[in-house]
């Protein structure tokens, strides 16, 4: 009797546990979805008070198209240095953790730039000084993009093996971005700018409050203390990038960025100076990129993946070069003949063509997994998306070149279609020397049977 007493004990003892087992990882699942949530939702966001800097810089410092771009472009260089964050928050712990003080130091760096932005009045802020509080928020703003895809980069590996984790992550960044472009495009006339600063200084100052107020031991992840300090760790990643199979593609990808001179900011000044297009359509126009973004995603998983990479890759980069001699018909004036009104062609074909740039990504990013030894997974993409921010900025620096080479100021746009068709033959460059992108991973050869 006192035996059948005891098993029962026991029993109810192991069922009570497996239940607190289960409530504790379902209560860790809802904080990391909370902190990830709002985390990419904040990062696609960005592009609300980024939307009122374009503005302020245009109107309050009247500056010219090529300086816009070159702050634009010299305020994402923090955005190189991306490799050294990851190793740094996968070798260094800050109070036993080393995520969540990461994500919350990058939220409160971005929040102090954007509230010192805010607070400075127009008349008397120099040009160096908002460049500095810029580079100051896209700091913070790549701190908390590593910090943020290091938690879904071991969650989705044993033993968590949360799969879905990728797809909230992209959903909860492309919802940030699309309310993001909406609010930034409604309000941009009807907000002072700093008004905008401070709003989004507050979602940030809210994101480092929530960010602190969790424990990393609450959300399961593995706890897993950096074995190698970090010269062993960049060593192995140069081991890594000696493979040719997976150098040459990256370089390629690079150099598909780097030597299309981007014109955003001749563009910018075109449509709201020359076009006098309002903000709003600017706004719905950015709406529409995030949502194609979204749709991309979906498409691609579920019908593209089979693609050879090569393949997939190079219409992309054909169809973005279709697309820019679309824009210098655009300039020239060929669609208002036609009878299709400047705004509609702005919100659907320039709000497409924004976000064409970054279709490549997601194919290169599954390649680049699949290519990738066990083991270098996080310095390996840290290491591409930092050359791809790098591609970007040499990008902005030649379209500066280039649309000075034809002329385009404030008010002359008369060489603009020009500057565009050699967009647009540079755009197709890359597609010549496109053998460096794999058809796709070889077929192991099988093992032989005993």
């Amino acid at each position: 009797m006192a035996t059948e007493t005891g098993i029962k004990i026991e029993s109810i003892s192991k069922t009570s546990n497996d239940s607190c087992n289960k409530y504790d990882k379902q209560s860790g699942k809802r904080r990391r979805d909370m902190l990830l949530g709002l985390g990419f939702w904040v990062q696609g966001f960005r592009c609300f008070p980024w939307m009122a800097v374009n503005f302020f810089l245009k109107d309050g410092f009247r500056l010219d198209p090529a300086t816009l771009q070159i702050l634009q472009n010299s305020a994402s260089l923090p955005m190189v240095a991306k490799p050294f964050y990851g190793l740094v928050s996968d070798s260094f712990y800050l109070f036993g953790q080393h995520r969540i003080p990461y994500i919350a130091g990058g939220a409160l760096l971005q929040a102090i730039s954007w509230f010192a932005i805010a607070s400075a009045p127009p008349s008397t802020i120099s040009f160096f000084t908002i460049t500095t509080y810029l580079l100051l928020g896209n700091l913070g703003a790549s701190i908390v993009e590593v910090a943020n895809d290091a938690v879904v980069t071991e969650c989705v590996k044993p033993p968590t093996n949360d799969s879905d984790l990728q797809s909230f992550a992209w959903v909860a960044a492309s919802i940030g971005g699309i309310s993001g472009n909406f609010l930034g495009g409604l309000f941009v006339d009807r907000l002072y700018s700093q008004t905008m600063f401070l709003v989004f200084g507050f979602i940030l100052t809210l994101q480092f409050f929530i960010t602190i107020s969790i424990s990393e031991k609450s959300l399961g992840l593995p706890e897993k203390h950096s074995l190698h300090g970090i010269r062993t760790q960049v060593s192995n990643l140069f081991m890594v990038l000696k493979r040719p199979e997976i150098l040459r593609p990256i370089l390629w990808l690079a150099a598909s960025y780097a030597v299309i001179p981007a014109l955003t900011g001749s563009m910018f000044y075109y449509q709201t100076q020359y076009l006098s297009i309002e903000s709003s359509v600017l706004g719905v126009s950015k709406v529409f990129g995030q949502v194609t973004m979204l749709l991309w995603g979906v498409v691609y998983n579920r019908y593209l993946k089979s693609i050879p990479p090569r393949k997939l890759i190079s219409s992309i980069q054909g169809t973005l070069a279709v697309l820019m001699l679309s824009d210098a018909l655009f300039v020239n004036g060929f669609y208002r003949r036609l009878g299709i009104h400047n705004s509609v062609y702005v919100v659907f074909v320039s709000g497409f063509l924004e976000v064409l740039y970054m279709f490549k990504i997601l194919p290169f990013n599954v390649l680049m997994a699949k290519l990738c030894p066990p083991g270098c997974e996080g310095s390996l993409m840290a290491f591409l998306m930092s050359t791809v921010a790098l591609a970007f900025i040499v990008s902005g620096y030649f379209g500066v070149a280039l649309a000075s080479y034809v002329g385009v100021t404030v008010t002359n746009f008369s060489g603009f279609k020009k500057g565009l068709v050699i967009q647009a033959v540079c755009t197709v460059l890359p597609l010549f020397w496109s053998s460096c992108i794999p058809e796709g991973m070889k077929p192991e050869p099988e093992k032989k049977k005993n």
